[in-house]
């Protein structure tokens, strides 16, 4: 097995990975967090993949896909936080002025976890980040203990596995998920 991660610069990829299998289905396709809610509430059905579809194509692709011998099955989302809602929000805190990067959803396709895709998707995504200048990047995951997950709200990930790649807790947050608080974990790139 050969396992690579590379910027998403391939709609088709991405869409393999966070697409609906209806397109007319109103999925996330991990915009919620990266474009105004406005914008967000107003693009339906195709519209949303046509507009992920423009962001792979632009200048810094959305994100991060793993792959495992070729085949698209992870998926992170990382962009610069002012260009986020976690710029503005009021559950998150800002630990002080740096312009941070923020790395907010990780996903693995059915059939391919535990396989330590999440881990290749969050050195990934600290590469990417660092490559386009950021001074840090931060994650806002949930701080489960041992409490399990359910799959489906674990995209925001896990506090163990961000400290397993060198992140530190910066700060506590108001935000929960699933029931479990949300931390803000950071990662020095200088």
């Amino acid at each position: 097995m050969t396992m690579e991660v590379r910027p998403a610069s391939v709609f088709e990829d991405v869409r393999t990975l966070l697409g609906p299998k209806s397109p007319d289905a109103n999925v996330c396709w991990c915009l919620s967090y990266r474009i105004p809610s406005k914008l967000n509430n107003e693009l339906r059905g195709p519209a949303r993949g046509e507009y992920v579809a423009g962001l792979c194509r632009g200048g810094t692709p959305p994100g991060v896909v793993a792959y495992e011998d070729d085949e698209p099955v992870g998926w992170a989302a990382v962009a610069p936080r002012a260009d986020t809602s976690f710029a503005r929000s009021r559950t998150i805190p800002h630990v002080d002025s740096l312009p941070v990067w923020s790395l907010w959803c990780i996903r693995v396709r059915p059939g391919h976890r535990k396989k330590g895709i999440s881990h290749a998707l969050i050195a990934g995504a600290v590469d990417f980040a660092r490559a386009h200048g950021a001074p840090a990047i931060e994650a806002y995951p949930l701080d489960n203990g041992d409490a399990r997950v359910d799959q489906t709200m674990a995209y925001a990930g896990l506090r163990e596995n961000f400290e397993r790649a060198g992140f530190v807790h910066a700060a506590d947050t108001t935000s929960v998920l699933a029931g479990h608080p949300r931390v803000l974990m950071r990662l020095d790139l200088r």
